[in-house]
Formats: C-alpha cells, sequence, structure tokens
C-alpha cells in the first residue's frame, strides 16, 4: 500500500506539471496519521444533528482499512452522530486556518462502508477563519458515496486576494435510518495552475540569474 507521503507527492506533481521548478507550498496537507493531535493543530468539531451523538473519530479498521498510510489514520463519521434513530445528520470536521486565493483546488478521498444508504460528505468555506457554522457557505460536496475509497476534487471559489479561511467537511444525512459509516482521508490544498506556473517561472529565472552570475 503506498504511504501517504508518496501519495501527496504524486498528486503535488501532477498539479504542477506545467511548471516543474515550482516550489509551491501547500497550505493544507492532513492524513490523519495523528488523529488525537488535530484539535490541537486547529481542528475543530461541530456536531449539529438532532440531539448531537457521536463526532467525526478516528477510522476503524475493522470497517474498513484506510485509503493510505496506517489501517486506521483516517477520519470517520456515522449514524451515532444523532442520538435519535431518524433524527438529521450534520456532523463537521473543520479545518485549521489556512489563507487561500480563490481557485486552488482541494483534494481529498472519501468512502462509505456499505452500500444501499445515503451517506455523504458536503464541502463549506468560511472568509475570516470563523468557526460559527452560520459563517459557511458550501462550495461542493461528494453525492452519495460508493464503497470504495475514490479521489474527489472541488475548486476554491473565488476569494478578494489572499484571505484566511476554513474549509469544512460535513457529514449530512437527512435522517439517521439512511446513514451507515464514512471514512475521509489525504486532504491537500494544491495552487492554481496559473500561481503555480508563475512560482515555476520564478524558479527559472532565479537559475538563470545565477548560472549568469557565474
Amino acid at each position: 500500500m503506498p504511504t501517504k507521503t508518496t501519495l501527496r507527492t504524486w498528486l503535488a506533481a501532477g498539479a504542477i506539471a506545467a511548471a516543474p521548478l515550482a516550489q509551491a507550498t501547500t497550505p493544507l496537507d492532513e492524513g490523519f496519521d495523528d488523529f488525537a493531535g488535530l484539535a490541537a493543530a486547529g481542528w475543530v468539531f461541530t456536531n449539529a444533528s438532532a440531539s448531537p451523538g457521536q463526532a467525526w473519530f478516528a477510522g476503524n479498521a475493522g470497517v474498513f482499512e484506510s485509503q493510505a498510510g496506517a489501517a486506521g489514520s483516517y477520519a470517520a463519521a456515522n449514524f451515532l452522530s444523532s442520538n435519535l434513530v431518524d433524527g438529521a445528520i450534520s456532523n463537521w470536521l473543520i479545518t485549521p486556518q489556512i489563507t487561500l486565493s480563490g481557485g486552488e483546488t482541494l483534494q481529498f478521498w472519501a468512502r462509505a462502508a456499505e452500500s444501499g444508504f445515503l451517506d455523504g460528505i458536503s464541502l463549506h468555506i468560511a472568509t475570516g477563519g470563523g468557526t460559527a457554522l452560520s459563517g459557511f457557505t458550501p462550495f461542493g460536496g461528494t453525492g452519495v458515496l460508493g464503497t470504495e475509497w475514490a479521489s474527489y476534487t472541488a475548486v476554491i471559489p473565488a476569494l478578494a486576494g489572499p484571505t484566511p479561511v476554513r474549509l469544512a467537511f460535513e457529514y449530512a444525512v437527512v435522517n439517521a435510518e439512511t446513514a451507515n459509516y464514512v471514512g475521509l482521508d489525504t486532504i491537500s490544498v494544491v495552487p492554481e495552475p496559473a500561481t503555480a506556473l508563475l512560482l515555476g517561472l520564478g524558479g527559472a529565472a532565479l537559475l538563470l540569474r545565477r548560472r549568469a552570475a557565474r
């Protein structure tokens, strides 16, 4: 099984193939290798389900293994997000504050445990770095998840220049009776192609200057 580091390297290489000299930073890069450390790293758990139950938790390798890395190194949520048998599920996993300009690509992997349920993940963004759910705006989602790990991408909405933001992954199911278990893994944000290209051109210019100075 490939490591998360290897997979992230492949993703980054593909995202900036037009600019091989680019040294673009990745503002978000999470593989859930240390789930217990997420809160200290700035991640926020908010369960807004009807009669809130269990928040997002470390993946259970007995249900299925992670997309990459150690068997249980993924984030999971399930029907116990609501204490009501038929309660609405709205269970949020919110990223640390990061700075984005808009146009970057959010990449992540997700899956469900079994077919026949309506498990899915919705994506949200909030500017300013706040964590109040009222400040988030939806910008995509997975739809009903399949039972194998699949890669998903979403473009970050336009922003007025570099802006502090938080992204959120919401396990959202209208009725807990139609919910089961989902996994989320290998999250990253990569620069928009134009930014990566500019960084690559900048790197090329530096090399030319160094050669000319010799």
